[in-house]
């Protein structure tokens, strides 16, 4: 049987760049519940629900289908933000230890705050797209969408994963 190890417990402030994700993460997807409370009642019954990867609408369905898609954003930014709190939770490589932890920890729970607030975007994007193209008011990001969203998550990753390499 494999002894646990315990892993340790700091208390490291939050950078400006995290109170930065934060702040845009944040106001974005809260300024989107806003907006589809303003514009509810104006929004037709029946908004696009599926997107296949070309961009094109394979399905409508009823606008309290938009609340499916909020859903999800509030509890992944809970989920995520819990996350961020501990750290020590987060899986690291073999070669960490109590000199590296800090640098280790700090980096973990600042790409969880990126993923966190990366992830608020793309729900109010989805959800913006819906209702602008449910209202005529644009013809949405078609081909362009999956593409961009895809970089838009994948690209932080890959960045973090390249200076987690770094640390000693």
């Amino acid at each position: 049987m494999k002894k646990s190890s315990k892993r340790p417990q700091m208390k490291i402030p939050k950078t400006w760049g995290e109170r930065i994700w934060n702040a845009i993460g944040y106001t974005i997807f809260l300024g989107t519940i806003i907006f589809v409370m303003r514009v509810w009642k104006y929004v037709p019954n029946e908004v696009p629900a599926h997107f296949n990867s070309a961009g094109e609408i394979t399905r409508w369905g009823s606008k309290w289908e938009l609340l499916i898609i909020l859903i999800p954003g509030i509890f992944t930014a809970t989920f995520m933000g819990v996350m961020e709190r501990y750290p020590e939770l987060h899986n690291y490589p073999k070669r960490f230890n109590e000199t590296n932890a800090k640098a280790f920890y700090l980096h973990s729970r600042k790409m969880m705050n990126q993923l966190k607030n990366i992830c608020l975007i793309i729900f109010s994007i989805i959800t913006l797209e819906s209702i602008f193209i449910a209202m005529n008011w644009w013809e949405g990001l078609g081909a362009w969408m999956l593409p961009l969203l895809i970089t838009f998550t994948f690209f932080p990753l890959i960045l973090s994963f390249m200076k987690r390499r770094k640390i000693k």
